[in-house]
């Protein structure tokens, strides 16, 4: 899909790269640019796999890595080079430092007028909130997600993983396929910026339609709908949970027979959506009662069989080992190179034709030589002379590196 479009990934942890893993999976050649040090990334504990932070080797597959210090005039015009020769490029710093080093959109265009730059930030760029830390947890809290997520009058709790910076990824991915788009369409570069705040804010959705409306603050309510009844969490006589979302009319009356509680159905507490919703707690009392009479793979089979919305609740193991996530090949066995070691990941959730397999997330500065030489037209006396300033990765040399 994307076989023909060349992108440098100037981002660095987690919601640029894997923005930039998404545009990898959609077919992009994906040129992972990293300081001589290395992605902070590649160090974080606690999990490694032959060296290599399980946190960097999840968002960073299909991606080549080439090492460049941006900080020195040789490094910053190996960078314009590559520009010359790619459609885009995204990164992930404080909103002034891309002015710093030469590298914004602006000194990019010069370069290739049909650049694109795909920008991420934590909040704004414009002081006071250009330089404040935006960590995940950080936006999670100012971007109301952690405030409608918990128990209900519990403490508010933020998302299993990195909701903030995840979808910041997302976004970065899309806007930057918008921005190319626009550029093969009017043969002009183009700039996207996307916030992790923004983000968070627009994934509102509903919820903050339904406080624009009625001007009721949405709160948590733990694993249940704010407008469906019944639609939340049950513990079945093994102690095992799982859910039901028996949504609508006839998903109702037919999840009442499915259980062998008709009665239900005719109860005037229950027997309209806005009922159920009005009467949710006693609802949810009759059903919790109910559900503890059967283990819950009974009820798991019964209530699939009759197709009525339900599901156990799975753990991260059980929900990779699931025959769907088999069948939809998203969990994938990758062989690391040059060695006999293979490790497990996801898969790839876009599906198309001739879509291939992604490679190994690269170890640092890997492709630096092959990349320079078949994008650039460098020739081994260049590059002798470059790594000799120190400018790009030297894969003889102590480099620090993490790996």
């Amino acid at each position: 899909m994307l076989n023909d479009v060349r992108i440098l990934d100037l981002s660095w942890v987690l919601g640029g790269p894997f923005g930039g893993q998404v545009l990898a999976q959609l077919g992009a050649e994906v040129i992972k640019v990293e300081p001589m040090n290395g992605d902070m990334s590649r160090s974080i504990p606690p999990h490694f796999f032959e060296h290599d932070s399980s946190f960097f080797l999840s968002v960073n597959r299909g991606k080549q890595s080439i090492a460049l210090d941006l900080k020195k005039p040789e490094g910053l015009a190996v960078l314009h080079d590559l520009v010359r020769h790619s459609h885009a490029v995204i990164y992930g710093f404080a909103p002034d430092v891309p002015r710093k080093l030469g590298i914004d959109f602006k000194s990019l265009l010069t370069i290739n007028p049909k650049i694109v730059v795909g920008q991420l930030i934590g909040l704004h760029d414009q002081p006071p909130y250009s330089n404040a830390p935006a960590f995940d947890l950080i936006v999670q809290a100012i971007g109301g997600f952690m405030s409608i997520t918990g128990d209900r009058g519990g403490k508010p709790v933020r998302a299993g993983y990195q909701i903030a910076d995840l979808a910041g990824g997302l976004y970065l991915a899309i806007a930057t396929l918008g921005a190319l788009l626009s550029a093969a369409l009017t043969g002009k570069g183009k700039e996207v910026q996307i916030s992790l705040l923004d983000c968070q804010l627009a994934l509102l959705t509903w919820q903050a339609q339904n406080y624009f409306i009625s001007g009721q603050i949405p709160t948590a309510q733990g694993s249940r709908h704010h407008m469906i009844a019944p639609s939340e969490t049950f513990l079945c006589s093994d102690g095992r949970p799982l859910v039901i979302s028996p949504t609508g009319e006839v998903f109702w009356q037919k999840f009442c027979q499915t259980v062998g509680r008709a009665d239900l159905a005719i109860d005037p507490r229950f027997a309209t959506a806005a009922n159920r919703i009005k009467n949710v707690d006693a609802l949810a009392a009759v059903l919790s009662e109910m559900f503890r009479t059967k283990p819950r793979d009974q009820w798991v089979a019964e209530l699939a069989q009759a197709r009525v919305p339900a599901a156990p609740v799975l753990n991260v193991a059980e929900a990779l080992a699931q025959p769907l996530a088999l069948l939809r090949s998203m969990v994938e066995i990758v062989g690391k190179p040059h060695t006999d070691q293979s490790l497990a990941f996801l898969g790839n959730p876009f599906k198309y034709e001739n879509a291939a397999a992604l490679n190994y997330p690269p170890q640092l500065g890997i492709d630096t030589d092959e990349v320079l030489s078949r994008v650039c037209g460098y020739d081994e006396t260049h590059l002798a002379l470059l790594k000799s300033k120190g400018a790009i990765f030297n894969q003889g040399a102590n480099n620090d590196s993490p790996q």
